[in-house]
């Protein structure tokens, strides 16, 4: 704690600002966002280091190596492979400088310090990421659900008398069937774009 305290009193910790949209084209995270592709910035974090980039399809970090060096390593998370888990908002005390949002996507952990004067415009990111945590936790309950659902189903057919000649038919339009079930339960419940998320708790 005492480091920590003196590192901040020295102007030595890596305490991150957060951007506003109107500035979002002058940060590095802006050349990866895939415009192309409908991508669009909802919060961005900036230190010395490193850059903290959420957008409706990704979260991207740009990784410094350290606060005096100019190489970067561009890191992409997309929602659709990585989920939101364990989100944390730790406030400021009366000495500190810095209030704390933690996160793991994925097996990767998080820790962003932000200037304690912001920690209003943090409670909106906080809000979005835990909203995002719940929403993919339920949904892959959903998915589990729809493929359990599917193997009893087969389960039974395969059990069932069937006639000798119409058994290559009945398992091929049982494929089928399965592969059709499969995909329009993923198309429902595997999210890629949380836009509409961050539109509702996010106050630019």
């Amino acid at each position: 704690m005492f480091k920590k305290l003196a590192s901040e009193a020295l102007g030595l910790s890596d305490i991150g600002t957060i951007i506003s949209p109107a500035d979002y084209d002058k940060t590095d995270a802006d050349d990866y966002v895939m415009h192309e592709d409908n991508e669009k910035i909802y919060f961005l974090i900036k230190t010395k280091a490193d850059e903290y980039c959420f957008t409706n399809l990704s979260f991207i970090h740009v990784d410094g190596a350290n606060a005096v060096s100019s190489k970067r390593t561009l890191k992409r998370y997309p929602y659709a492979q990585y989920k939101f888990s364990d989100v944390l908002l730790e406030t400021a005390g009366k000495i500190d400088m810095d209030v704390e949002i933690k996160f793991s996507l994925g097996s990767q952990r998080f820790d962003i310090d932000v200037r304690k004067d912001q920690i209003e415009q943090l409670k909106d990111l906080y809000k979005s990421l835990l909203r995002i945590a719940e929403i993919s936790h339920e949904n892959a309950i959903y998915i589990d659900m729809a493929s359990s659902s599917l193997d009893k189903a087969v389960n039974i057919l395969q059990n069932s008398r069937t006639d000798h000649n119409k058994l290559s038919d009945t398992y091929r339009d049982l494929t089928d069937f399965g592969f059709t079930w499969m995909t329009s339960v993923r198309e429902q419940y595997h999210i890629k774009d949380f836009g509409e998320v961050f539109e509702k708790y996010i106050n630019n």
